[in-house]
């Protein structure tokens, strides 16, 4: 008998992967016996393989000869027996296959199993738990088979936390193991249930190879929290970074905290790196299929976060919603500050607190940090000094275009607001006094127009609707060029800035007088479509419809001319023109093709103009328009621009004669209005009485109005667009950075800019634009003039030749960067560099191809597409300039 205390318990996962090799070899009536003790607590009939096998415990040589008659004859039989070969006799052990009891030998087993000729020292040396826990946890279709004769420590050890985890083999790094831990929950309840040495084991190996995030997710798992290890790493990212500051209530929260990890703490840099695993899944499932579960994971940490009472330092976090909502009351609360006392600690408050939420990785999904950033436009404005008042209507119509304009956008993302009533009260105290300073340039603008009006002096420089055709469109097509006149109905300047920005971005250059600043064109009264539109085609102040638009636009420019309106576009099933536009804007012999797009003004009756994004999306007409139109020149404008509903803030008055906008001279004009009569007033007898102030109106409520003299509606915008050269037209080039320096980024107040008179003659009036801040003359930084002298630079200068940029653009970019910090939008560097817009990816390209010295990025453009990024650094070192004073 063999002693009891050297022999085994076999296990079933033992008896199947011995039974599997001999089953390939088993003759008729053979049994396999295998040296373990007679004691079998699984199943006596096991299918291995398709085949039954019956195993019996036989602690001695009757009970084994009783095993081998009763076994049946579709069944094959396993022994298991203590006594050795001596004790059984030749009789029974001629029955057994290799004539002997087979021994439990876990190494061997092993080596069948992933059939291989020697085992790594390392790996035995992990001691036979590791050899039991590969035969007991083999799957069913095999050990993956491995390259070489050799079983290493790693492949094994690979091999069996894979199937112990059921992932791949590939899935074994930090990201494969937090993303187990949310997406297959049912596996990580099975893995928890194993024995706690073997998952010790495993964790420890995982650990060495996959590092922190690993070690603390597998430690979630252990304290039975295996599917919150994400949420866990976040907020252990929050309460154990090294930038965390100590307190009690931090101290309190790791305390409450540690008893979810297991009763231990992670160190700052294990913190830091499963936390930032934890923010990689989270960034790269928020955007696929997984959207959902990243909600659930992303509330489940604020709900742990809770919980351990850490609610306060969930402001740090990039992810957590609860983050972006306390950043987003953060920067209501400095927005406040700022409106209250706008000095330059508290502007600069402002725009830290718009970085930090911008930072947050939400605030990339939503509107809510672009409105923020639209508010902060608007601090910089008003934090601006008011300049002097428009002496003439032509600056006040400049002032419009080139300033206002951009407010009126940023003013309507204000107004529309943020759900949240806390950060919601804020914006209404800014849009308060935004309107207030607007409502100024309101007033003096409509004084300065009422004047202008009775007084019917020559416009001089300035542009009026009538004035198009003739100052515009006709010296075009006198240059031989061919021309698409492009009416957006009812588009104002604010709309314009959006729209043309987009038809930008699909390489249209856009052309101004000059290559100097936007223009305006002066609306016909009242701003209706019908008086202003036809004064357009007619080239004189008129009143008419469709049919009149055609009569006088044939009459003002004669033959090879055509005007399709809203129902002339419009086409079938599968196109988004009708074939005869398309036709037409291909036609040598049509000089010029004048189109309607009703899109916003159709949004005026009852859709949503004052959240609506106006694109070449949105306003789609314009975009196929454009598509066959690259071989015109594009006059782009609008017949009268409009205003929003305000909701409860407008004022219903009485109006028996007029419009929404209008109304007769019958009573005189009252508070926020203006009389208003002459020869280019169409209604009325040429006497009407306009409101001025944007809140009025006379009709019935519409999601938007026009016909009034806001700024808003009698001023429209004038765009030249060329897909071809900037030299396209006569007298026109390259337009500059259209937005003002506030819109682009934080800037010094401007000084005040005196009243340039109007010089006789030429075709706008020259008038005063407050320029961006720019540094003195010769005031360049020290870093740049020392690129500018050093050999490497001057090698790299000759090497590119003339696809180098000359120094003095080099000079002006790079100081516009080292101004800002090394941090600047790509349309702030083209306006501080005096860059035509259309010019300056371009030359961003050519300076960046200057500055990488062997490939390393010393000037890049951040993901968002927009912001340059400065290494000065690494300026300093490619081009050898000496280390920063």
């Amino acid at each position: 008998m063999t002693d009891t205390r050297a022999v085994p318990v076999a296990t079933e996962a033992q008896v199947r992967r011995l039974a599997q090799d001999w089953l390939r070899r088993a003759r008729d009536g053979q049994v396999l016996a295998i040296q373990a003790r007679p004691v079998w607590n699984a199943p006596d009939l096991l299918d291995i393989g398709g085949q039954p096998v019956r195993v019996v415990a036989c602690p001695s040589p009757l009970a084994m000869r009783a095993a081998l008659v009763d076994q049946k004859p579709d069944e094959r039989l396993v022994i298991l027996t203590d006594c050795d070969e001596d004790t059984l006799g030749v009789g029974l052990l001629a029955h057994c296959a290799k004539l002997r009891p087979v021994s439990i030998e876990p190494w061997e087993l092993v080596r069948a199993q992933f059939a291989v000729a020697d085992l790594d020292p390392a790996l035995v040396k992990e001691g036979t738990w590791l050899a039991e826990a590969l035969v007991e946890h083999t799957p069913d279709q095999g050990w993956p088979p491995i390259t070489g004769s050799v079983l290493t420590r790693g492949h094994a050890m690979r091999s069996l936390s894979a199937t112990l985890l059921n992932v791949s083999g590939g899935d074994l790094d930090s990201a494969g193991i937090l993303d187990w831990t949310v997406n297959k929950s049912v596996d990580v309840v099975q893995y928890a249930a194993l024995p706690a040495w073997l998952r010790v084991s495993v964790a420890t190996w995982l650990a060495d190879t996959a590092g922190a995030p690993a070690r603390w997710a597998m430690a979630c798992v252990d304290a039975g929290n295996g599917t919150d290890a994400i949420p866990l790493g976040l907020l252990a990212r929050l309460l154990w970074a090294p930038d965390v500051p100590l307190s009690t209530a931090v101290t309190a929260a790791r305390a409450r905290l540690e008893h979810l990890l297991g009763g231990t703490q992670p160190s700052s840099a294990d913190a830091v790196a499963w936390g930032e695993a934890a923010q990689a899944w989270v960034e790269r499932a928020v955007d696929g299929p997984d959207r959902q579960l990243v909600v659930r994971v992303l509330a489940r940490a604020e709900e742990i976060a809770r919980a351990v009472q850490a609610e306060a330092l969930l402001v740090r976090s990039d992810l957590l919603p609860a983050a972006l909502n306390a950043r987003l009351h953060d920067f209501a609360d400095k927005l406040r500050a700022a409106l209250a006392k706008p000095q330059p600690a508290a502007l600069a408050a402002v725009e830290d607190a718009l970085r930090t939420l911008r930072r947050h990785r939400l605030a990339a999904t939503g509107d809510r940090a672009t409105l923020a950033e639209m508010a902060v436009r608007l601090l910089r404005w008003l934090a601006m000094p008011e300049p002097p008042q428009p002496v003439t209507l032509a600056e006040a119509v400049a002032r419009q275009v080139t300033e206002h304009g951009w407010v009126d956008r940023a003013r309507l993302d204000v107004w529309a607001g943020d759900p949240d009533p806390y950060v919601a009260s804020a914006y209404q105290n800014l849009h308060a006094a935004v309107d207030a300073r607007r409502a100024a340039h309101d007033q003096r603008f409509a004084t300065l127009l009422s004047a202008a009006t009775v007084a019917d002096t020559a416009p001089g420089g300035m542009l009026r609707v009538e004035d198009v055709l003739a100052r515009v469109v006709r010296p075009i097509l006198d240059a031989k060029r061919r021309v698409l006149l492009l009416v957006v109905d009812g588009m104002s300047v604010s709309a314009s800035t959006e729209l043309v920005q987009s038809v930008a971005e699909q390489g249209w250059v856009e052309l101004t007088p000059g290559g100097g600043p936007r223009v305006g064109v002066l609306a016909a009264l009242p701003t209706l479509t019908q008086v202003s539109r036809a004064s357009l085609f007619a080239g004189r102040i008129t009143v008419g419809q469709q049919a009149e638009e055609r009569d006088g636009l044939a009459a003002a420019l004669g033959s090879g001319v055509r005007l399709l309106h809203k129902a002339d576009l419009r086409a079938g099933s599968g196109a988004s023109l009708d074939r005869n536009v398309v036709d037409a804007l291909a036609d040598p012999k049509l000089r010029l093709v004048a189109a309607v797009v009703n899109t916003i003004d159709d949004a005026l009756e009852s859709s949503e103009p004052g959240i609506t994004e106006w694109t070449t999306q949105t306003v789609r007409a314009v975009r196929d328009l454009l598509a066959h139109a690259h071989d015109r020149i594009v006059v782009l404008l609008s017949d009268h621009g409009h205003i929003v509903d305000r909701g409860p803030e407008m004022q219903l008055r009485s109006n028996p004669t007029g419009g929404s906008r209008w109304r007769s001279a019958d009573t005189p004009a009252g508070e926020g209005e203006l009389l208003f009569e002459g020869p280019r007033v169409a209604f009325g007898g040429g006497r009407v009485v306009l409101p001025w102030r944007e809140t009025v109106r006379y009709a019935p409520r519409k999601a938007g109005y026009h016909g009034g003299a806001s700024a808003a509606e009698a001023v429209i915008p004038l765009t030249i667009l060329s897909a071809t050269a900037e030299d396209a037209v006569p007298g026109w080039e390259g337009a500059p950075v259209a937005s003002p320096a506030w819109w682009r980024g934080p800037v010094a107040p401007a000084p005040e800019v005196a009243a340039v008179p109007t010089t006789p003659g030429t075709l706008f009036e020259s008038v005063p634009v407050s320029p961006a801040p720019t540094a003195a003359a010769g005031a360049v930084p020290a870093v740049v003039s020392a690129l500018l002298d050093s050999d490497i630079y001057q090698k790299r200068h000759k090497l590119l030749g003339r696809s180098s940029l000359p120094d003095d653009r080099v000079s002006a970019l790079l100081s516009a960067l080292v101004d800002a910090g090394g941090r600047a939008r790509v349309e702030t560097v083209a306006a501080e560099a005096g860059i035509p817009a259309h010019r300056i990816n371009l030359t961003i390209t050519a300076l960046r191809r200057l500055l990488q010295v062997e490939g390393y990025p010393v000037l890049d453009i951040d993901p968002d597409g927009q912001t340059l990024v400065l290494d000065e650094r690494l300026l300093r070192e490619q081009f050898q300039l000496g280390s920063a004073p």
